[in-house]
């Protein structure tokens, strides 16, 4: 079991990936805006953190650059259906940074398990 941190402003997509992270056994929590992942961030230790990139106020790549400075040794997920996101994105992780994938919306139940499967497990994707 790996504790998780989700930050996903829409409602729908955060109760989804949470039921289905849940049931693997992960411990999930979930917020709803960058600034609240940086609250939680503080307050406890996550094995990985799964953000949204574009999300209102402090976005997925900010939080991302924050998260590293608060725990460098956990891995990032990033999530988001817009291309020129994604492309700013693989930018930052094309500098090694701290984000091991990209996951294009909509993705299944099956893709989003198998992305924080092997980022868990250490595979860059």
């Amino acid at each position: 079991m790996s504790a998780i941190l989700l930050a996903e402003d829409d409602e729908s997509v955060r109760a989804f990936v949470t039921r289905a992270l849940t049931h693997r056994g992960h411990e999930v929590t979930a917020v709803g805006d960058g600034e609240a992942a940086i609250a939680a961030l503080k307050a406890q230790t996550y094995d990985l953190m799964l953000t949204d990139i574009v999300m209102p106020g402090l976005d997925g790549l900010a939080l991302a650059e924050t998260a590293a400075r608060i725990n460098p040794r956990m891995t990032v997920l990033m999530m988001t259906g817009f291309a020129d996101a994604r492309e700013r994105a693989d930018g930052v992780r094309s500098q090694q940074g701290p984000v091991a994938d990209i996951i294009t919306k909509p993705f299944s139940l099956q893709q989003i398990c198998n992305a924080v499967d092997a980022a868990l497990s250490g595979q860059r994707n």
